[in-house]
């Protein structure tokens, strides 16, 4: 989808036929030709955000494009487009979306109409996936949901570092970026707890945690991590990549420290930090 809006921006902006003069906040003048955007994917929420992710092959980087102009006229969510998804597909995605859902709700900018979206968001992803991964009707049509809900949600108020360490991952390994976002969600939940107030709370109470309201803030946090966690192990994703290594964790930092989504995290974060919560990779 990224690569349909870049065309479609290009061709209404010509000035801007450099891909990479797209990186960041674009500066294009002009709204792109007209997109009837029709997901087959229950993940990237991209036929309804302002955002979208280029691939730069030659410099290792996926670059993330914000730009109200890139929106699709119509977006047709229809979750039978998306049963021919195999299960890993379907499991990636949809903790793509997660992701979305959960760091939209922590990240600096969120505010109670975007909270409004997210929440629900974590609800449905939680309860939709692993039926959607067993290809049910109720699992298929719950994350068609879930992930457009999160995406109304975080267009409005960014994301965060898991995403932005998910882009470098899948430019440098060629990770799929669901299961890179799975693999580093719950290791940055961690490393952002203290920054998030009660939040953990409301996350842990979505995705179906008994007993919050009796538990210290320590334990609904550790709660609210676990069960991410548990999601992404039941859908069949791994915890760690086959592959890390040592003398690319600079390079890798950097490219996240410098991606569009970094500095919406709900924790300032530097480059050495950065490295470090990818070495819990490895």
């Amino acid at each position: 989808m990224g690569y349909i809006e870049a065309v479609g921006i290009i061709i209404a902006n010509p000035e801007c036929e450099d891909v990479r003069s797209l990186e960041g906040t674009a500066p294009t003048k002009k709204p792109c030709v007209p997109i009837i955007a029709v997901p087959t994917t229950s993940g990237t929420a991209a036929e309804v955000t302002i955002n979208y992710v280029i691939t730069d092959v030659e410099r290792k980087r996926r670059f993330v494009c914000v730009d109200p102009h890139d929106i699709p006229v119509i977006a047709v969510v229809d979750p039978e487009m998306m049963a021919s998804m195999p299960k890993g597909l379907i499991a990636s995605t949809g903790m793509d979306a997660h992701t979305h859902a959960i760091e939209g709700y922590t990240t600096k900018a969120a505010w109670e109409m975007t909270d409004m979206f997210h929440l629900k968001a974590i609800k449905i992803i939680f309860r939709s996936l692993r039926g959607a991964v067993e290809n049910t009707k109720e699992g298929l049509e719950g994350m068609a949901l879930g992930q457009y809900t999160a995406g109304m949600g975080f267009s409005n108020v960014g994301l965060g570092i898991a995403p932005s360490m998910a882009h470098t991952l899948g430019a440098v390994y060629d990770t799929p970026h669901g299961v890179a976002c799975a693999m580093m969600l719950p290791i940055v939940m961690e490393y952002s707890a203290a920054c998030t107030g009660e939040k953990y709370r409301e996350i842990a109470r979505a995705m179906g945690v008994a007993n919050v309201d009796a538990m210290s803030q320590e334990e609904y946090r550790q709660a609210a991590v676990e069960a991410v966690r548990k999601l992404s192990a039941d859908v069949g994703i791994p915890s760690k990549p086959p592959v890390l290594k040592e003398e690319d964790l600079p390079f890798l930092a950097e490219s996240a420290y410098a991606d569009a989504c970094r500095p919406g995290h709900s924790k300032d974060t530097n480059v050495e930090e950065l490295k470090g919560l990818f070495r819990k990779l490895m």
